[in-house]
């Protein structure tokens, strides 16, 4: 059993914009974060600015499938698109793409070994033009990237790609220095 993450990346220049979507999506969905209605502690999510396309959010209730729910929520709330990122267990890479309010793309990265295993593994919807274009990537890095089938290479490609680094979670920010350098913390 290997490392697991979720996180989800926003793609805006405007920061305060964003953190004021996120106190939004806080206070009216505070579902989607894992929110009890009773629910009187704070939200506490990890925000990082790490170049001019994309902000990243980290947050203790994204996993497997619950991240996906936040993006959803969120692309509601926010101008262009919202992508969500959850690799599990060196087994699967999954990103997801969400604007208005709606999946737009999606794509799950494995090896076949894991398609055997999960024989009921499907992406939700995969546009590769829409991913493309949300990317803002030529036709070749693209290429490279959807025809990977390494979980693991995906991550890396797409970090490139996005020029971010998704090898980050919740859990690992108090143990990793360039993770604390790069995130702060945010109370809702």
């Amino acid at each position: 059993m290997g490392r697991s993450f979720a996180n989800l990346h926003i793609m805006s220049s405007n920061l305060e914009k964003t953190i004021e979507t996120l106190r939004e999506l806080s206070e009216g969905h505070g579902k989607v974060l894992g929110r009890k209605e009773a629910q009187e502690t704070k939200e506490v999510m990890y925000i990082s600015q790490s170049n001019e396309n994309w902000i990243s959010v980290l947050h203790e209730y994204f996993g497997w499938g619950t991240v996906k729910k936040a993006g959803k929520a969120l692309s509601g709330l926010i101008e262009g698109p919202v992508m969500t990122t959850a690799y599990m267990n060196e087994e699967l890479f999954e990103v997801s793409f969400f604007e208005n309010g709606d999946m737009q793309a999606e794509k799950i990265f494995y090896e076949q070994w894991t398609r055997d295993e999960y024989e009921q593994l499907q992406e939700e919807r995969i546009n590769d033009d829409y991913l493309r274009a949300a990317l803002g990537t030529g036709n070749e890095d693209f290429d490279d990237l959807i025809h990977t089938t390494s979980p693991e290479q995906a991550v890396d490609k797409l970090s490139a790609i996005v020029k971010t680094s998704l090898w980050s979670d919740w859990e690992w920010v108090p143990h990793e220095e360039t993770l604390q350098e790069s995130f702060v913390k945010y109370e809702f």
